[in-house]
């Protein structure tokens, strides 16, 4: 439930339009419903603006199809990240309208239109080809949370030409998602080439001595652009989460 669902539904009720026992029985699961397996949180949406996301990873086939089919009811917007192939399929054969990002690995099902007013555009950018997969899920967390997005694909610091030629749009942007592996340098490099808020993802991409993406994590925390803010190893979601509190005009 949204604020403005929420509004909604008290003004009806004030004006005798809902009756008393139909206003509970819609709130008859807020705020969390327990689904057994899970206790969705209905309320988020109200709370932070957006609704609850699902982690898909570590959970079945079957988990996942409960959580998404409790939340569709109630008619929210679903986002599910790190899904694979084999576990979108149920939902999309379900949902027709649904969506698989197979770069991202994101299941996403848009039922509502999002009216949150936000300060500009994100820009996602990623260092390499490699670092798509990281890079696509910042960009679908971001539509999904109401975000105008473009992506800037595979302009790392080995060619830094490719950067340069891309000058204008990154200073247009009111927030930037960098991603990068190896030496993660590239969050750096454009964080002394714009004003807007950098947000760094490291990737786990490169030989050993990247040792997984700690590698870069250190170079993107020890960057000597000020004010880059770094999220964990991978973690697309959470880069494009922080983007759209930034991003947002006003508390919703």
């Amino acid at each position: 439930m949204n604020p403005s669902d929420l509004k909604s539904l008290l003004t009806a009720v004030s004006e005798g339009k809902t009756s008393v026992s139909e206003g509970m029985d819609r709130l008859r699961h807020f705020p969390c419903e327990d689904v057994g397996i899970a206790r969705i949180d209905h309320q988020r949406e109200l709370r932070q603006g957006v609704p609850e996301v699902i982690f898909g990873e570590s959970k079945t086939s079957e988990q996942i199809f409960t959580i998404v089919e409790k939340m569709a009811e109630r008619g929210s917007n679903i986002l599910v990240t790190r899904i694979d192939p084999e576990k979108s399929a149920p939902l999309l054969e379900h949902y027709p309208a649904g969506r698989y990002d197979q770069d991202g690995r994101t299941f996403t099902l848009r039922q509502r239109e999002s009216s949150v007013a936000t300060r500009g555009k994100v820009l996602v950018v990623c260092a390499g080809t490699s670092d798509i997969p990281v890079a696509r899920e910042a960009t679908v967390t971001a539509r999904m949370l109401g975000n105008e997005v473009e992506e800037i694909i595979d302009i790392g610091v080995a060619g830094i030409h490719r950067l340069f030629a891309q000058t204008e749009r990154l200073q247009q942007a009111a927030v930037v998602i960098v991603v990068a592996g190896m030496e993660g340098a590239l969050p750096s490099v454009i964080g002394g080439l714009i004003q807007a808020p950098v947000i760094a993802v490291p990737t786990s991409v490169g030989y050993g001595a990247a040792f997984g993406g700690v590698a870069a994590l250190l170079g993107m925390l020890n960057s000597c652009a000020s004010g880059v803010t770094v999220v964990n190893i991978d973690n697309g979601f959470g880069a494009a989460y922080a983007a759209t509190r930034i991003n947002r005009n006003t508390p919703t």
